[in-house]
């Protein structure tokens, strides 16, 4: 099965997500394959997509699931789009055990 992870230059990983604003509650909701092939993690955040606030839910929701800093999230592309790429600064080992848990043991 595809991973909406790589390996990242940095020794963590960067992670595609896909992001749904304006929803009831904030949460990751696994893997999505989308019709293009592309491999990706779903996210909901409560924040509206206006002057950066969804981004900022993001970054501040996966950092706290995957029970890192918020410095160790950072936004490397996608801020006006659905999908964005992030950057996650830990062990990649560490960060691939912890995204299984939202993507399913197979990933």
């Amino acid at each position: 099965m595809p991973r909406p992870w790589e390996p990242a230059a940095n020794g963590g990983l960067r992670l595609r997500v896909r992001v749904t604003p304006k929803a009831a509650h904030d949460r990751l909701e696994g893997i999505e394959i989308r019709d293009d092939g592309l491999c990706v993690l779903r996210c909901r955040v409560r924040a509206v997509p206006d002057k950066g606030a969804a981004n900022a839910a993001v970054t501040a929701l996966v950092a706290r699931s995957l029970g890192l800093a918020k410095r160790d999230v950072r936004l490397v592309a996608g801020a006006t789009a659905r999908v964005k790429m992030l950057e996650l600064d830990a062990d990649a080992q560490m960060l691939a055990a912890r995204l299984r848990q939202f993507c399913g043991p197979s990933a």
